[in-house]
């Protein structure tokens, strides 16, 4: 079973903190909203290779859904991903039962029983209690990444790591 590197975009990609100089800023606009991103181009390349050395497929796990493959995407080259759905009434989305981010049963759903690496800002000890306990899942890593700065070589390395190193 290929792995999955599951990407969140805000606060992942898109630093919610003061972008570094390698960040460019865009702004997009969705269903009338417009929004300021700030993205940094070698992400893109970054992940692919992360993907092709690991064979891991790149997926979006992001409320941005298929707006991810119009406006994020290409402004980091990557090409279109796979894209989790997310709950179509978000953010009236009902609490979660455990204190799970609400994304995490869409994930599960998602993944199945592939292995996985998930990059988001908002994934804590309840993500992981949710997909062990109450979803049977045990092959994951969850990689918080801070909002503040985004996905740094050392949320890669970890994740290159997991996915090559052998498991007991």
């Amino acid at each position: 079973m290929k792995p999955l590197l599951l990407l969140d975009v805000d606060g992942v990609l898109n630093p919610m903190g003061r972008p570094t100089p390698d960040f460019r800023r865009y702004r997009c606009t969705i269903d009338g909203e417009l929004y300021t991103v700030h993205l940094n181009p070698r992400h893109g390349r970054r992940l692919l290779d992360l993907a092709l050395a690991t064979g891991a497929e790149l997926v979006w796990a992001t409320t941005w859904e298929h707006h991810a493959n119009d406006w994020i995407a290409p402004r980091i080259g990557l090409p279109s991903l796979p894209v989790i759905p997310m709950t179509p009434d978000f953010p009236r989305s009902p609490p979660s039962e455990y204190g799970e981010l609400f994304k995490t049963p869409h994930v599960a759903a998602y993944a199945g029983r592939r292995p996985f690496v998930w990059f988001d800002d908002q994934v804590w000890a309840e993500d992981e209690e949710y997909l062990r306990v109450h979803q049977g899942l045990d092959d994951f890593l969850l990689v918080h990444v801070d909002p503040a700065h985004g996905l740094t070589s050392r949320h890669l390395g970890m994740a290159q790591e997991w996915l090559t190193v052998p498991k007991d």
